[in-house]
């Protein structure tokens, strides 16, 4: 039997780093609880509200944010406040599938034109590995913008 994931980044700014990923993957910042979000509203707005409802000290509302697949397939994103800033390269990192199908400088170029999207959000680009076959299909490694390393792939 399969288990579900839900992936958990540290952070110092969750909405931030949720915001950013939601674009990332096209996600979706879910409402709170028993909130139903009309069409174009904004999630943090109504979780603003939510949490100063319950009580919530404003300096506690940006401890934890998540992000959700739209179409429910995807892990959920969680992003929890850390006090300590992140040392060194991280020892699991997301390869974002931004060119499934496509292969040499079609699949280059759209993995291009991803990557200026993402850096245009805050992310910053670090290198580009070209394609090697049969082993390699060529990626690009990158940053969020909080300093997780991920590829575009």
């Amino acid at each position: 039997m399969s288990r579900h994931l839900q992936i958990t980044f540290d952070a110092h700014d969750p909405r931030g780093l949720s915001t950013f990923w939601s674009e990332v993957l096209g996600y979706r910042l879910p409402g709170p609880p028993g909130v139903d979000l009309p069409e174009g509203a904004d999630p943090l707005a109504a979780w603003d509200d939510f949490l100063a409802c319950i009580g919530v000290p404003e300096e506690q509302r940006n401890t934890k944010s998540a992000i959700e697949d739209p179409e429910g397939h995807g892990p959920r994103v969680f992003f929890q406040q850390v006090p300590e800033g992140k040392v060194a390269k991280n020892r699991v990192h997301l390869d974002v599938r931004a060119a499934p199908g496509l292969q040499g400088e079609e699949r280059m170029a759209a993995l291009e034109a991803e990557c200026d999207r993402l850096v245009a959000l805050g992310a910053e680009r670090v290198r580009r590995e070209e394609p090697a076959p049969p082993l390699s299909a060529g990626f690009i490694v990158m940053t969020d913008p909080e300093g997780n390393e991920f590829c575009l792939d």
